[in-house]
């Protein structure tokens, strides 16, 4: 079975997080909606704990945060929650990039449907977006800019700083799709201005479909953004359905964790990439980096073993290590990776290209062990 090393696709819950899901599932089962007896407002309590705990890791204000199902659905409510604004308004125009995941890129294409006009902004052979060409295309009627903060296939890390920093007195709102930085570029999301972001609690030891939509205020008003599917008025009108208590506690307890442990994590999750690097690097095979290492996530590595082609790589290999060759959305689709397309890699490097990515909570000494061993069974397969 060999060791985990498919993190951006989902992490395993810590231990710590599904023991107080555990305790929530069995001892605060009420529905914190209901408010006329304890159950309810021991439910309730969690819930806004929660809240002031996702709060805290990003460095917002606990009424700013929106619990959802995960990224995807918060992405959706933060585009498509806008077109009633658009329309009042008459700014009809959208920009986003060819390498953002499919929650945002599908969801801003369909606006196409609605009479609006997409930018799609392609990146730099080095998986970078440039700043200025995403600031240069805003016009008059541009209504929204849509950019995540590191990308899913290749960990490189988007220039949301500057692009939030220039956009804060254009009228433009500003969408981070933070799904893989989260609880790991603490800092960096704390610095950025932007006006929402998406986040999934299991890309951060949390647990699977829960995730949280911030949505921050200007001027004390909250952006205009509408629910796009109907019901009670659960969070406010933003999401309906009965809130999930101890998948939100599960949420909250894992930000707690990673505002406390996010600096020592960082430094292990680099040691372990430094490590991964040097094996690759020493064992003589040709390779490819795909995504510009000093702009990279340090848990994540994009690489082409020339003539090794990754899904015999992957089968040949999976007794030593799980890993995977893209987003785990489109596993199921052989097309070349429509990421590193849209970098100008050739298709040869793309059918080699594989994905590692660990966590914060992998041993250095399993990886550096197993990696070894796929190194050299990719040895074996080059031709």
């Amino acid at each position: 079975m060999g060791i985990y090393l498919d993190y951006n696709a989902t992490t395993p819950i810590d231990k710590r997080v599904l023991d107080y899901m555990v305790d929530v599932y069995t001892n605060k089962f009420g529905n914190a909606d209901s408010r006329t007896h304890d159950f309810g407002d021991g439910a309730r309590k969690i819930v806004e704990q929660a809240r002031k705990d996702v709060a805290g890791l990003l460095g917002v204000d606990s009424t700013e945060v929106f619990f959802t199902s995960g990224s995807t659905e918060s992405s959706n409510i933060a585009i498509r929650g806008l077109i009633d604004y658009a329309n009042s308004v008459g700014k009809k125009h959208v920009i986003t990039t060819s390498i953002e995941h499919k929650a945002v890129l599908e969801t801003v294409k369909s606006l196409k449907n609605e009479g609006f006009s997409v930018d799609i902004v392609d990146p730099e052979k080095d998986g970078r977006v440039k700043a200025q060409k995403v600031i240069e295309l805003v016009r008059d009627d541009t209504l929204l800019v849509s950019v995540m903060h590191a990308n899913n296939e290749t960990g490189v890390i988007q220039p949301i700083e500057e692009i939030g920093e220039a956009l804060t007195d254009k009228g433009v709102f500003f969408h981070v799709d933070a799904t893989q930085s989260c609880g790991k570029l603490v800092d960096e999301l704390r610095n950025t201005k932007y006006n929402m972001l998406s986040i999934s609690a299991h890309k951060f030891n949390g647990p699977q479909g829960i995730g949280a939509l911030v949505l921050r205020k200007k001027r004390y008003k909250l952006p205009p953004v509408k629910a796009i599917s109907f019901g009670g008025q659960q969070e406010h009108g933003i999401r309906p359905g009965t809130i999930p208590v101890a998948l939100v506690a599960g949420l909250g307890k894992a930000c707690e964790i990673a505002a406390a442990e996010y600096k020592k994590n960082y430094t292990h999750c680099l040691e372990i990439k430094n490590a991964v690097r040097g094996l690759i690097e020493e064992s003589g095979i040709n390779y490819e980096y795909n995504g510009n290492q000093e702009y990279c996530m340090p848990n994540t590595i994009n690489v082409s073993f020339q003539g090794v082609e990754s899904e015999a790589l992957m089968l040949s290999s999976k007794q030593y290590c799980g890993i995977s060759n893209g987003s785990a959305c489109t596993s199921n689709d052989y097309s070349p990776s429509y990421v590193l397309t849209a970098m100008g890699i050739d298709k040869e490097t793309i059918s080699s290209a594989i994905r590692i990515s660990w966590g914060a909570d992998s041993d250095l000494e399993a990886i550096k062990e197993n990696v070894g061993q796929l190194i050299v069974v990719a040895k074996s397969l080059s031709f």
